[in-house]
């Protein structure tokens, strides 16, 4: 047991783990563990196999564990060794075993490691850019998943899927999750911003749209020494006519304590808030054909103009689309929008792997841009990937010498072909292909099986 787990543990190390020897090295998972004081037996599936297993499995388009459990057994099958079973309850039972804090831990420390890369050159007036928003994931629809993340309430019962509101803090500069938190669809996006302000440092700068505008979420910021640029939100009225005008389309004005306190809010919170707070607002009109939005309204804490200037600002929240692509590349290019864990506790520790998996394609192609002088945000995700797991077996297989040869040249691959960047870019919102002609489900799936035998 003991020379097959060595044997899968260099091989994992040898693959996955030279492109990401910084952000996921074998000494942060025995850390992670440490501090945990998670302990476990001598078997095949210990923490270290099972968490690469499982991050290969994300990776891959074929997310089965069969899928999964096929690599382990081609990874022993080239020694003399005795290979495990096709079965894959061992694997799903190790994978259960596993520490949800574990994969937290893991997800934050490659967030950690991939903002140390981050130098002043590539800061925004010398700050560094969060950027905040919320979205939604689909599970399978099991009683233990619809208990913990309900279904919308206009489906009717056992006619839609579970679904869980998942809050992310990306970076802006390398594209990396920093942060993440999980709650049940109904969760408003500010509540799920609230429980991650934990995560800024100071002099962090948070950009988010209209849904995270709020008084006390303002001041809250302020108080980590951090400032923020939102959309304004669309409960309070647009004028340019009151507040100091130090711009075009650019103004100092003072915001008064809500007289009631806000839902999500506490009495103590409510009153530790001041009576009022100065913001600075930048409206501008956007003319681009295509865009359904026509003024923007701008609030930021950011009030000196000379250091941030507004045509500055603007650029910056200009910006914030990137978080809408950095979302569907976790659920579209890698597959994230429907999961397949049956039980909410694997469905939150495989949202964290993804993220995870998310992150270490980040940090390869931060490396490739920084190597080859291309910008790292221009590299395809979805290429990356590709390359990744193309390079995997030549990877696995190649003697010390040979293998940083081959990682080099996987970079450079990476770097060759950036993607363009094609601003105010606009396409119709519409479908060419069209839906197979098959009714949607609008009855339990046992009644609709007894419809079919009394047919």
């Amino acid at each position: 047991m003991t020379l097959r787990v060595q044997i899968l543990k260099d091989k994992f190390s040898q693959s996955l783990g030279l492109p990401f020897k910084e952000l996921l090295p074998e000494s942060a998972i025995k850390l992670a563990i440490s501090e945990l004081k998670i302990k476990y037996k001598k078997r095949l599936f210990d923490p270290f196999v099972t968490l690469w297993a499982f991050l290969s499995q994300v990776l891959d388009t074929d997310k089965t564990c069969n899928n999964a459990v096929s690599k382990i057994i081609a990874h022993l099958a080239e020694s003399e060794v005795e290979v495990p079973s096709t079965d894959t309850s061992a694997y799903c039972q190790a994978r259960a075993r596993l520490p949800e804090k574990l994969l937290e831990k893991v997800f934050n420390y490659s967030a950690q490691k991939l903002e140390e890369k981050v130098t002043q050159e590539h800061l925004w007036c010398g700050r560094n850019i969060l950027v905040i928003d919320g979205s939604t994931v689909s599970m399978p629809d099991t009683v233990e998943n619809q208990k913990e993340y309900p279904q919308p309430s206009s489906q009717k019962p056992e006619c839609g899927f579970p679904i869980a509101k998942i809050g992310v803090i990306f970076s802006l500069v390398t594209g990396a999750a920093v942060a993440l938190c999980i709650d049940v669809l109904n969760t408003h996006d500010i509540k799920l911003a609230r429980k991650l302000y934990s995560f800024l440092k100071p002099n962090d700068v948070l950009v988010g749209d209209r849904a995270f505008c709020a008084y006390a979420d303002m001041f809250t910021i302020k108080k980590f020494n951090c400032d923020v640029v939102f959309r304004k939100h669309q409960s309070r009225t647009t004028t340019m006519r009151k507040g100091k005008i130090i711009g075009d389309c650019d103004k100092l004005v003072t915001w008064c304590k809500p007289k009631t306190c806000p839902k999500g809010l506490d009495k103590d919170e409510f009153n530790a808030l001041p009576p009022s707070i100065t913001v600075r607002e930048i409206y501008y009109y956007i003319v681009i054909p295509g865009f359904r939005t026509q003024q923007v309204s701008l609030i930021t804490t950011l009030l000196d103009k000379s250091s941030y200037s507004t045509l500055a600002i603007v650029g910056l929240y200009g910006q914030r689309w990137d978080v809408e692509l950095n979302l569907r590349h976790i659920k579209t290019t890698l597959g994230m929008d429907v999961l397949r864990c049956k039980t909410p506790s694997m469905v939150r520790k495989e949202i964290f792997v993804f993220l995870l998996a998310y992150n270490l394609l980040r940090s390869l192609m931060w490396s490739a841009g920084t190597t080859y002088t291309t910008p790292p945000l221009r590299l395809s995700l979805q290429g990356t990937r590709h390359h990744l797991i193309n390079f995997i077996p030549k990877l696995s297989a190649a003697s010390d010498q040979r293998r940083f040869r081959i990682y080099h040249t996987l970079l450079k691959v990476i770097a060759h072909k950036a993607v363009p960047d094609r601003p105010a870019r606009n396409e119709p919102r519409v479908c060419k292909r069209r839906p197979k002609a098959y009714p949607l489900m609008t009855k339990p799936r046992h009644e609709l099986r007894k419809q079919l035998q009394t047919a």
